[in-house]
């Protein structure tokens, strides 16, 4: 078993990186032997599409688990569908976090934990937006992405939580229409 936890530098004593998608490294363990392999997230400038991006190279690093400060709900969609646990409100060093991990300390995410596009723009003062959202947004403080910290979570009933599910379901819908015309578009033109 392998577990992927977001880091700010490429070892085990490492800080836990708040962000998912944009995170400089991960760092893949073996949180039985300790063994592991630090991996450069090449998606840290992206201008947009990080959070799936690094979903991507994640899944594809076949880990059972991803720990992190936080998880947008692009990368939250990603994996999730390939069954991989997301636990997010993690902090402190990664050697700490994979023994909490291994000792049953963590529980899985239900959710994303900030809005998309969280981590765009971090230390360049230049804010948040860019009006390319879409107005879905979890109602987070500016104060609370400026500092990096997830909203505490909030317990929903099974029929808030379907809800969120169907609108997230059709932004995602809405979000693939627009991404086939933009291909169909530029296919035409050759």
């Amino acid at each position: 078993m392998k577990i992927a936890i977001s880091a700010t530098a490429p070892n085990l004593d490492a800080e836990v990186e708040p962000r998912f998608g944009r995170c400089p490294y991960f760092i893949i363990v073996d949180p039985d032997t300790m063994q592991f392999e630090a991996v450069e997230n090449s998606n840290v400038m992206a201008s947009g599409g990080a959070g799936i991006a690094s979903g991507q190279m994640i899944a594809g690093k076949e880990v059972s688990a991803v720990l992190t400060g936080n998880c947008g709900p692009n990368a939250y969609q990603v994996l999730s569908a390939a069954g991989i646990k997301i636990i997010t409100g993690v902090s402190g060093k990664v050697r700490d976090a994979v023994s909490a991990y291994q000792s049953g300390q963590m529980q899985n995410t239900s959710q994303p934990t900030v809005a998309a596009h969280f981590g765009m723009g971090a230390g360049s003062g230049s804010g948040r937006g860019g009006g390319i959202g879409r107005g879905k947004g979890r109602g987070m403080r500016e104060a609370d992405s400026f500092h990096g910290e997830a909203p505490a979570p909030q317990p929903v009933s099974p029929e808030e939580e379907l809800k969120a599910l169907k609108e997230k379901l059709q932004s995602l819908s809405e979000q693939l229409s627009g991404i086939k015309r933009a291909v169909d578009e530029m296919e035409s033109k050759g």
